[in-house]
């Protein structure tokens, strides 16, 4: 299996927020933490909007906060909205698919098995999930630059 990059900082603008949710966080600052272009940030953020994930807050103080706590936030469902297929093979996708063997082939079902099960596994997880492993909130907010509460 693999994952976009979309996903990948889809999922890393989600624990910024959930481990930092005191604030709203600007688009260009986010962008600037992960080392990644404003524009891809943009991208991303507005598959997040669209899906509910995130609110964006208009105005001179503006920026994006979770439109819903952490542990409501799922992870095979963000995985889900921001993945553009889950294709893992060409006959998955039965436009572009010109395998000649794929009539007959059993690799399909197999496959299509892993790709239930790895979604599965996903859903059984929240946002909540990635960033309360222990000790992790601290490490994630001092590795985000953030101050650690006493």
């Amino acid at each position: 299996m693999h994952l976009t990059y979309h996903t990948d900082y889809a999922l890393r603008l989600l624990m910024l927020l959930a481990v930092e949710d005191a604030r709203l966080h600007t688009i260009a600052e986010i962008a600037r933490r992960y080392g990644v272009s404003r524009n891809h940030m943009m991208k991303i953020s507005r598959t997040l909007v669209a899906a509910g994930f995130i609110t964006p807050v208009r105005g001179r103080n503006g920026g994006l906060k979770l439109a819903a706590p952490a542990e409501k936030i799922n992870l095979g469902a963000v995985i889900s909205v921001t993945e553009d297929n889950f294709n893992l093979v060409e006959c998955f996708d039965a436009e572009k698919n010109s395998c000649v063997i794929s009539a007959n082939c059993g690799l399909r079902n197999p496959l299509r098995h892993a790709l239930q099960a790895f979604l599965e596994t996903l859903r059984k997880y929240t946002l909540q999930d990635l960033i309360t492993i222990p000790g992790s909130y601290k490490d994630l907010r001092t590795l985000f630059g953030t101050e650690v509460a006493p």
